[in-house]
């Protein structure tokens, strides 16, 4: 009788302890009547189930995917990787320093060459490849400018990414050769008293790529778009521009990248006297590689996997998390196309014993509405990198710390969080998701992903009702 009155009381006490009453207040929000919701928190140790609901349902992740693509990619390529682009030339050069060839840079897959977040690492990089051209003797071109784009496939974009995504920065497409972020700065102008936008001018200059603008200006909230796809020559701008202001910024995607690239230096090398016989050019627009021998110039190599890694997850950069895909299924299927990535990445998944059920892959940044995870896959993932991951403390590191930086700066902003909770967070209309770890304030550590689907209200509502629920759970356990 006396171990059934414990059985009982335990039995109970945990019952008690799997429910949350923030979490039933959260449901019941008249917001969350046509919503899904999965979330699952872990013991971080022993993997015991602490709270649960729906944790097996498959939803969007948003960027809670980057979690996916980041283990994977530290862990099969190493903290250490890096990539490299090379500039050199095929032919020969004479004694009076005339190349009869061409100047070929050869992309080798680096996301952030040029990137706004590695500015000091790059430096002023295509003066440099200026200054080394002229160091190798050449003074004069008889051939052009070349970049050899075909490391990577030439499907820039994933093949159900929104229209309405790839003209703006954050649906930029990866190339065989990227360089500043893949994306532009458009600066537009509301004219007084009319509804006429004007554009003001474009960062970095783009040789000739135009867009055709359709801004109007009008009411108070911004409600533009960028409508550019990979490789065209044009595009446009559509949508509105708040009447009262001043000057506003607009990013938008590169539509051809390497070919801005070999542009860029065509120009530098005219402007430091060093003529070419022919406009610059890329190997997908030559159809050919370039023939011959290639003589090394110089080469510029970016930085560590693990620093890429730390902005993919702090900043949630799209561009490098589809970088990381491609380059998986370069070295690992010698392809490197976004389903030869993927499938090296549910390969690795599947290969730590997460249960594949409910995953479903259409990129790696989380961009597409078509991806699928589970809170119960992506808290085991989390599990496993903790406690079986070679570069576990580098991928940890790399999540937004909250109310400090990257995505979570400015959230999970009370005490009981700080310097104690650390997670990546997804979203996009409708779709809300978290998933990281914490530690308890018995010191239980903990692992968690909530995923709220289809929920009406504000981003910021939801994000409150998450707020409390994870405050809750971590004072009571």
């Amino acid at each position: 009788m006396r171990n059934t009155l414990i059985l009982l009381f335990l039995f109970t006490y945990l019952g008690a302890k799997s429910q949350s009453a923030e979490f039933e207040s959260f449901l019941a929000d008249s917001v969350m009547t046509t919503a899904t919701v999965s979330f699952l928190v872990s013991d971080a140790e022993t993997g015991e189930v602490v709270f649960s609901h729906n944790k097996t349902t498959s939803l969007i992740p948003a960027s809670t995917m980057k979690l996916v693509t980041s283990a994977a990619a530290l862990e099969l390529l190493g903290p250490t990787y890096t990539f490299k682009t090379t500039v050199g030339y095929t032919g020969t050069v004479s004694r009076a320093g005339r190349l009869d060839g061409d100047i070929i840079i050869s992309g080798g897959g680096d996301p952030c060459l040029g990137s706004e977040y590695f500015r000091e690492h790059y430096g002023d990089f295509t003066d440099e490849w200026v200054e080394e051209i002229k160091k190798a003797g050449i003074k004069k071109i008889r051939g052009k400018v070349i970049t050899d784009d075909s490391y990577y496939d030439y499907e820039p974009v994933a093949p159900r990414w929104l229209w309405e995504d790839m003209g703006v920065y954050y649906g930029a497409g990866v190339y065989g050769l990227s360089v500043f972020d893949n994306s532009c700065k458009i600066t537009v102008k509301a004219s007084p008293d009319s509804t006429v936008v004007d554009i003001l001018g474009i960062t970095p200059e783009l040789y000739g790529y135009s867009f055709t603008n359709r801004l109007k200006a009008s009411g108070s909230r911004e409600n533009w778009y960028v409508y550019s796809a990979p490789y065209s020559t044009a595009g446009w701008l559509s949508g509105t521009i708040p009447a009262s202001l001043d000057e506003l910024i607009i990013d938008a995607s590169i539509a051809d990248p390497p070919l801005l690239i070999s542009r860029m230096l065509h120009d530098k090398l005219r402007s430091a006297g060093i003529d070419t016989d022919s406009e610059p050019s890329t190997v997908r627009l030559e159809n050919k590689k370039p023939s011959g021998n290639i003589t090394l110039i110089t080469e510029t190599v970016s930085p560590l996997l693990s620093l890429i890694t730390d902005v993919l997850n702090k900043e949630s950069v799209n561009l490098f998390a589809e970088h990381f895909v491609k380059e998986l299924g370069k070295q690992y299927r010698g392809n490197g196309t976004t389903a030869d990535g993927l499938d090296v990445i549910k390969n690795y998944i599947f290969s730590t014993g997460v249960d594949t059920t409910g995953l479903f892959f259409e990129d790696g940044s989380g961009l597409s509405s078509r991806n699928g995870l589970t809170s119960e896959s992506l808290v085991n993932l989390l599990i496993h990198m903790k406690k079986e991951g070679k570069y576990f403390s580098e991928f940890y590191s790399s999540l937004p710390d909250a109310g400090i930086n990257g995505t979570l700066s400015g959230y999970f902003s009370d005490p009981v969080f700080q310097s104690n909770l650390k997670a990546k967070s997804g979203s996009m209309t409708r779709v809300r998701c978290y998933a990281g770890y914490f530690t308890a304030s018995t010191g239980r550590q903990m692992v968690f992903s909530i995923m709220v689907n289809n929920f009406q209200g504000t981003q910021k509502h939801i994000i409150s009702h998450i707020e409390k629920v994870l405050k809750e759970i971590t004072v009571s356990y």
